[in-house]
C-alpha cells in the first residue's frame, strides 16, 4: 500500500467475500464491449467523508497519476497508455454527491464498509484468479425496513407541507432494507445486471463489499464534445393500462418536467451556451415489469471541462433529489432515518474524453453480513401518501426477487 495525491490511498485489495481467495471480478457498469473479460486492476483508490477533501477532486487526481488525463473532456479518446491502461471505473455515494453540492448529509449510514468514492483502473490483460472451493450455500434472510409503511407515509405529507408553503416543488423520498445471508453474495449481485432494461448492469467489489447495479438511468455521459443526460421519472405496472395510465398522468408529467428543467440547468453550467436541447421529452420505456418515463437532455461540452468540474455540475442526479436541489436535498436529510448507501449515486466507466455513469437506482449493496436495498420517488403536491409507499414496493419487488434466486 502506498500514499497517492495529499489524500487516499492505492491498493490491490483481496475481492470480497475473502474465503474465495484472490480473484478479480470485472464486471463494471458501462464498460466498453471490447473490454468485457480482458481486464485486470491496475489500480484503486478508496476515500470515505472522514478523509477530508473532495473527492471530485481527488478522482481527477488519481487518474491522472495512472495515465488517465480527464481535465479536459473535450479531447478526443487517446489509444491506450503506455502501461496498457485502458479506463476505470467510477463510483461515487449519494452521501459524497451531496458534500458536492454543499447539503448536510448526517443520517447514518446503514452499510459504512461502503466507500463513499471508488476509482478502480484497469489495463487489458489475462484474469487471474483461484478457482473456489466448497461455497456455502446461498441463503437471504427476511427483509427488515428502515421505516413503516405508516411512517413512509408521514414523511410524503411532510413534503407536501412544505411544498405548499414554497420550500421546494419536489422532493424525492428514498427508503432502505437489509437482510441477513449466508454464502457468497457475488452471484447474487451479477444477476441483477441481467434484469431486462439494466442498461447500467454489473458489479463492483471490494475488499468487505460489493454492489450489484441494474440502473436503467444514465446519470451523466460525455462522448464526441456532446454531454447527455436521460432522467427517468414516472411510473407505471408494465401492462396496457399502465402505459395509458402513465401517459395520461398530469401528476407524473408535470413532475417529470420540472426534473427536466433541474437536468437543463445542471447542464448549462457546463456546456457551451445556448447549446443545451431536450430530445426524447417523456419517452414511455420498460424495465422490468414497470413502464418508465424518460427524456434525453444533450448539450455541447464547454471548452475545458474536466471530470471534477463535471461530478461537481450534476451529483447527485436531479431526478432523486428534488428541485430546488439544495433545498430539496436538505430536506431528505431531515426526514429519510438513514443514509442512502450505494444508491442514488453514480456508477460506471470513465476514459479519456470517454463519461458513461449510471444513477445507482435498482441497486444492492453487500457488506460481511447483509445485503441492503433502497428504492423511492419523487414527491409532489398530488401525491398520494399511500401510493407513494406502494410505487417504491414496486420497484424493490423485482431486486429483491432477483437477489433471493427466484
Amino acid at each position: 500500500m502506498r500514499k497517492v495525491g495529499p489524500y487516499g490511498v492505492e491498493t490491490l485489495p483481496q475481492v470480497f467475500p475473502a474465503d474465495r481467495g484472490p480473484v478479480t471480478l470485472v464486471d463494471v457498469p458501462a464498460v466498453p464491449a471490447a473490454c468485457r473479460g480482458a481486464l485486470t486492476e491496475h489500480a484503486r483508490l478508496h476515500w470515505r467523508r472522514g478523509d477530508g477533501g473532495d473527492p471530485a477532486a481527488l478522482a481527477e487526481e488519481f487518474l491522472a497519476a495512472h495515465g488517465l488525463p480527464l481535465h479536459d473532456l473535450t479531447r478526443p479518446a487517446a489509444g491506450h497508455h503506455d502501461s496498457g491502461v485502458c479506463g476505470a471505473a467510477l463510483y461515487l455515494s449519494a452521501a459524497a454527491g451531496a458534500l458536492l453540492a454543499g447539503a448536510p448529509s448526517t443520517a447514518p449510514e446503514p452499510a459504512p464498509n461502503l466507500p463513499d468514492l471508488a476509482v478502480v483502473v484497469y489495463h487489458h490483460g489475462p484474469t487471474r484468479g483461484t478457482p473456489p472451493g466448497p461455497l456455502t450455500p446461498w441463503r437471504l434472510g427476511e427483509w427488515t425496513e428502515s421505516w413503516t409503511p405508516r411512517q413512509h407515509a408521514a414523511a410524503v405529507d411532510a413534503i407536501r407541507a412544505a411544498i405548499g408553503r414554497g420550500d421546494v416543488y419536489q422532493s424525492n423520498l428514498v427508503g432502505h432494507a437489509a437482510a441477513p445471508y449466508t454464502g457468497d453474495p457475488l452471484p447474487a449481485l451479477s444477476r441483477l445486471g441481467a434484469l431486462p432494461g439494466a442498461r447500467y448492469g454489473g458489479v463492483l467489489t471490494g475488499d468487505g463489499w460489493a454492489i450489484g447495479c441494474a440502473s436503467p438511468e444514465t446519470l451523466i455521459e460525455v462522448s464526441d464534445g456532446q454531454v447527455i443526460t436521460r432522467p427517468i421519472k414516472g411510473t407505471r405496472p408494465a401492462t396496457a393500462a399502465g402505459r395509458a395510465e402513465l401517459v395520461a398522468s398530469a401528476k407524473e408529467r408535470a413532475e417529470h418536467i420540472m426534473i427536466v428543467d433541474l437536468e437543463r440547468n445542471d447542464l448549462a453550467r457546463i456546456a457551451r451556451t445556448g447549446t443545451v436541447t431536450v430530445d426524447d421529452l417523456f419517452a414511455v420505456r420498460r424495465w422490468c415489469d414497470l413502464w418508465q418515463a424518460e427524456s434525453t437532455v444533450r448539450a455541447t461540452v464547454a471548452d475545458g471541462l474536466g471530470l471534477a468540474d463535471l461530478l461537481r455540475a450534476t451529483c447527485p442526479g436531479g431526478s432523486v433529489t428534488g428541485a430546488p436541489k439544495l433545498a430539496a436535498l436538505t430536506q431528505i436529510n431531515a426526514l429519510e432515518p438513514v443514509g442512502r448507501g450505494a444508491s442514488m449515486g453514480a456508477l460506471g466507466w470513465v476514459a479519456p474524453g470517454h463519461v458513461d455513469l449510471g444513477l445507482t437506482i435498482r441497486t444492492a449493496a453487500a457488506d460481511g453480513q447483509r445485503l441492503h436495498t433502497w428504492a423511492g420517488g419523487g414527491i409532489t403536491w398530488d401525491s398520494d401518501p399511500d401510493a407513494e409507499v406502494a410505487e417504491a414496493a414496486a420497484k424493490t419487488t423485482p431486486i429483491r426477487a432477483t437477489l433471493a434466486g427466484r
